[in-house]
């Protein structure tokens, strides 16, 4: 089924979803669920993915939960978090062989109020911190990953704040762009209030054209991510 816009359905559902969250309230409605943002979000998922392929020919993508579609149930072992159900629903597209959250990603999730756009790797693991701090200590990389950066800035998208207060002891403190041996992470977003765009195929360029701005950035995360 071709995709046409995400569902009002689904975000009046996740409304409900905010003052409902049991497993019991999920499954009396898991109906609207697979209709208003299960099937949507497959359908969107494919037609990105192939969008994708224009950038990445590689890009991997999987129309299906556990695969670009991340579960709605939560595990709540590793989350503060306990309500089971997840407010915000999550979309990936990645690059490379890596598990997939440790792949460089265009990534989306969207909750009630808004929607997120990103691309890079959310959170670096140990082995993956480790090769970012190896691959910076080259300045040409620091270098070209610095003017990316600045490049999305100034068309007006975010990062996350670094992690670390102090320049890791393995680097001098001194070098140029030390702020970047700060991170446990590297990607960039920006955040939309729900709108009319996005109940609308129109939702499909918006997403793509941001993905277009942060094409370099995913490109750079990606070879470093090689190195490995």
């Amino acid at each position: 089924m071709q995709f046409n816009g995400f569902s009002k359905e689904g975000i009046e559902f996740l409304k409900k979803l905010e003052v409902n969250n049991t497993k019991v309230w999920f499954e009396n409605n898991r109906t609207i669920w697979e209709k208003h943002i299960l099937l949507p979000n497959t359908n969107f998922v494919q037609e990105m993915g192939e969008t994708l392929q224009i950038l990445i020919p590689t890009i991997h993508f999987k129309p299906k939960v556990s695969g670009s579609l991340f579960r709605i149930y939560r595990d709540v072992r590793f989350s503060k978090d306990k309500t089971p159900m997840k407010s915000k629903i999550g979309l990936l597209f990645w690059q490379g062989q890596a598990h997939r959250m440790q792949s460089s990603s265009f990534y989306m999730h969207y909750d009630k109020d808004s929607y997120f756009i990103a691309s890079g790797i959310r959170g670096f693991k140990p082995p993956l911190l480790k090769t970012y701090r190896k691959y910076i200590k080259h300045k040409k990389h620091r270098e070209s990953l610095h003017v990316i950066l600045e490049e999305l800035k100034q068309k007006g998208y975010s990062f996350p704040e670094a992690k670390y207060k102090r320049v890791p002891t393995e680097f001098d403190k001194n070098i140029d762009y030390a702020y970047l041996t700060k991170q446990a992470s590297m990607f960039a977003y920006i955040e939309y209030r729900i709108d009319d765009t996005f109940f609308s195929i129109d939702i499909v360029d918006r997403v793509f054209s941001v993905y277009q701005d942060m094409a370099k950035l995913q490109k750079w995360v990606y070879e470093m991510s090689l190195t490995c």
